[in-house]
């Protein structure tokens, strides 16, 4: 959403308002049950999203529900937080009903036995399923809450208690349904080895950074008796052909503090095309043929927000052991859609003398990678606008090529996905030559803690004469090959 404009309201809710006028949704009609199209695990940064697809229907009530009176049934609770519910376990979760927790003392009074509250308490005599969205704080923002679809449950007891400000709050048990994979149990997991690496079972080393990262690399292998990787050097640099002070720089801006979205003076905005490619949270607005950074030439500080890809890794990443696909690349934090992930790093390959890279099996190159990365985020078309992302056809390929087969960083462990996660985008913030950029990563939708992240390695044909593997990526809409 446009920050120059009405920056008074929410970006989501704004964003929200827009499709639901338009009827971008998905799962309209209210039902109980799953949502088809939402898989157990799946996170979520906004409560709008919840809305959008179909998940949970109420923007700010925690208890969505179908039919009036004595007829109504609960479909789903979001647990975010707001009314003391006790979630410690993974599954069983206490439920505080709706109403009265003003955070004015004169307008507290009793809950009542009305709406969702009603709902619920049918509910329990019905014994019908009801999707459960716990919130957890998300580490990556003060304000901000992460919520995660944990699958079904149902209502075992309810009761009345009194709270700690003195009014009867309705309170109800529910059930986690059994056989469903984990959800929220994955992310309690997860933050505990945050907290305390050592908790992590099964690692075979600690970080095999060696110190590169400033949050340590673990490897692990939970698949066979595999006990290591072949040698190389971990590096976070990009080894060019050439000293980068013989190249010629990327020309910057003069913004004194830093740069704004809108600001036509600024130099490094009007490389983007007369806009910043980041928001506010860092998070990148929609994928281009190259994103142009704020780097040493320019005036504004560190603290700019047109510096992502600069800053250091805040992730806990893994490496593992994967059950068909040699080693993987996996993180323990969540990662917001549009966020920067890592670089791709290595040794830039002189074409001229390395006419044959058959056996380098950690070969990056820029081959078209599918018409979902290219339109990634470019969403015009579904308001009547004219589009304007590069489609296939469109693609031309930048002659870099970057093997890391010798000195590369956790990007060369990810393997090839025909349904990716994460997608590739070129970067200049040094060099002022589009076909010598940085390759970064980027999430191409919310990633789950301990998902796998992989990334297109490109459509066979694009370009005649490069070797073709058979894919296991498992995706149900895999090509066969990559």
């Amino acid at each position: 959403m446009d920050e120059t404009q009405d920056a008074s309201r929410r970006a989501d809710m704004k964003a929200g308002a827009i499709m639901m006028a338009s009827n971008i949704r998905a799962n309209a009609g209210k039902k109980v049950g799953p949502a088809p199209g939402v898989e157990i695990g799946d996170i979520f940064y906004f409560r709008m999203e919840l809305c959008i697809i179909g998940l949970h229907a109420q923007s700010m009530g925690g208890i969505d529900y179908i039919g009036n009176g004595g007829d109504s049934v609960a479909i789903c609770i979001v647990a975010a937080g707001g009314y003391e519910n006790q979630d410690d376990d993974a599954d069983t979760l206490v439920y505080s009903g709706s109403g009265g927790n003003s955070r004015n003392t004169e307008e507290r009074h009793d809950q009542k036995l009305e709406r969702g509250n009603l709902a619920l308490e049918r509910s329990l005599h019905r014994k019908n399923e009801i999707r459960v969205v716990r919130g957890f704080k998300d580490p990556a923002c003060v304000s901000g809450k992460i919520y995660i679809y944990d699958g079904l449950y149902k209502i075992q007891e309810s009761w009345k208690e009194r709270t700690k400000f003195g009014i009867n709050c309705f309170k109800y048990r529910l059930q986690r349904e059994p056989g469903q994979p984990d959800g929220a149990a994955i992310w309690k997991m997860t933050q505990r080895w945050i907290q305390d690496a050592s908790t992590r079972g099964r690692v075979i080393l600690h970080d095999l950074s060696s110190g590169a990262e400033i949050i340590p690399v673990c490897l692990v292998n939970e698949v066979d008796h595999e006990k290591g990787l072949g040698h190389f050097t971990y590096t976070n640099e990009v080894k060019y052909l050439r000293p980068l002070s013989s190249m010629r720089p990327l020309q910057g801006c003069h913004c004194e503090s830093v740069c704004l979205p809108g600001d036509s003076s600024c130099a490094c905005g009007q490389h983007n095309g007369g806009d910043l490619p980041y928001n506010s949270s860092g998070v990148l607005v929609f994928r281009k043929p190259v994103i142009y950074e704020c780097g040493e030439s320019c005036h504004c500080t560190l603290n700019c927000r047109n510096r992502v890809t600069q800053k250091e890794n805040r992730y806990h990443f893994e490496v593992f052991r994967t059950t068909n696909r040699g080693w993987g690349l996996r993180c323990w934090d969540p990662i917001r859609a549009g966020a920067f992930i890592c670089e791709y790093t290595g040794e830039v390959v002189d074409e001229l003398n390395n006419l044959d890279d058959s056996g380098d099996d950690y070969i990056f190159q820029t081959a078209c990678p599918g018409e979902k990365t290219l339109k990634w985020n470019c969403g015009r078309e579904l308001l009547g606008e004219e589009s304007t992302y590069v489609t296939a056809d469109e693609f031309e390929p930048l002659p870099i090529k970057i093997s890391a087969k010798r000195r590369g960083n956790v990007s060369r462990f990810m393997n090839h996905s025909c349904s990716p996660n994460v997608f590739w985008q070129p970067v200049q913030y040094d060099l002022g030559d589009d076909k010598n950029p940085h390759i970064m990563f980027f999430a191409l939708n919310h990633i789950p803690p301990m998902t796998e992240l992989t990334y297109d390695y490109g459509v066979v044909g694009a370009e005649p004469g490069r070797r073709t593997r058979n894919c296991l990526c498992g995706s149900s809409s895999c090509r066969g090959v990559f």
